[in-house]
């Protein structure tokens, strides 16, 4: 008698190109552009990215990223606080410590294509993709434990610069996966082009001035760094005992 029992096999991604799915964490850093730079200087994203790699080398995916930094290039929002002494004093008179901060974050959806050149195997190589998806940013304002009665609760929104709108992005870099997977990393150039609009009727520094209710063009780029998790499929692999 002949028994045949299927037991799994890891696929040989150094062999073949495979079908598996994409999961990732990333950093990004990034200079900005456009009418961002009138408002930010260096952002940092930090997002993660879930999609699916064909066995033809495609990609196709989702990525989320929060944007934060501390260079806010914007000058005079909260001078018309400051009293005789230089100072922003909190309800009790003492000083007060305002910072304040960029923020946001983006969606995106994602297609793109894995070139196997200058690869140890067929699942690596050049790694291009682009698509486009939803941005918002904005200022957050913190006093800490302090409470400061013009800087409280709906009062921030005058001056937080609340904007979003589409946005437009590119990678062009490199991916490595390995056989196991643990190793499985990718970095690049990243660009995105957001055209967005203010969110905001009033800014409470600027009472006597418009809110513009122009497209923006919000520029970030630089460079990405990421590690992702495939997960492989495997195959059956036959044992024959007599």
């Amino acid at each position: 008698m002949t028994l045949s029992v299927g037991l799994f096999a890891q696929l040989n991604v150094k062999d073949s190109a495979i079908s598996t799915p994409w999961v990732g964490i990333h950093y990004g850093g990034n200079l900005t552009g456009g009418d961002l730079a009138d408002r930010y200087g260096y952002l940092n994203h930090l997002g993660i990215m879930a999609g699916y790699k064909t066995a033809l080398n495609w990609y196709f995916g989702m990525e989320s990223n929060f944007i934060f930094g501390n260079q806010v290039r914007l000058t005079g929002l909260l001078d018309h606080l400051v009293d005789s002494y230089g100072n922003i004093t909190d309800v009790n008179g003492d000083i007060a410590r305002i910072f304040v901060l960029p923020r946001g974050f983006h969606i995106n959806g994602s297609v793109g294509k894995l070139i196997p050149v200058l690869s140890p195997n067929k699942n690596s190589g050049i790694f291009i993709n682009g698509g486009a998806g939803y941005l918002v940013h904005h200022m957050r304002i913190e006093s800490n434990d302090q409470v400061v009665p013009q800087l409280e609760l709906d009062y921030r929104k005058g001056y937080d610069r609340l904007t979003s709108g589409i946005n437009f992005h590119q990678f062009l870099g490199y991916a490595f996966m390995a056989n196991n997977g643990f190793y499985s990393l990718y970095g690049g150039f990243y660009f995105q082009q957001g055209l967005t609009k203010n969110l905001r009727t009033i800014n409470f520094d600027e009472p006597d001035v418009p809110v513009s209710s122009k497209i923006r063009l919000d520029i970030q780029m630089g460079i990405r760094f990421g590690w992702m998790i495939p997960f492989y499929k495997r195959k059956p692999k036959e044992f024959y005992f007599n």
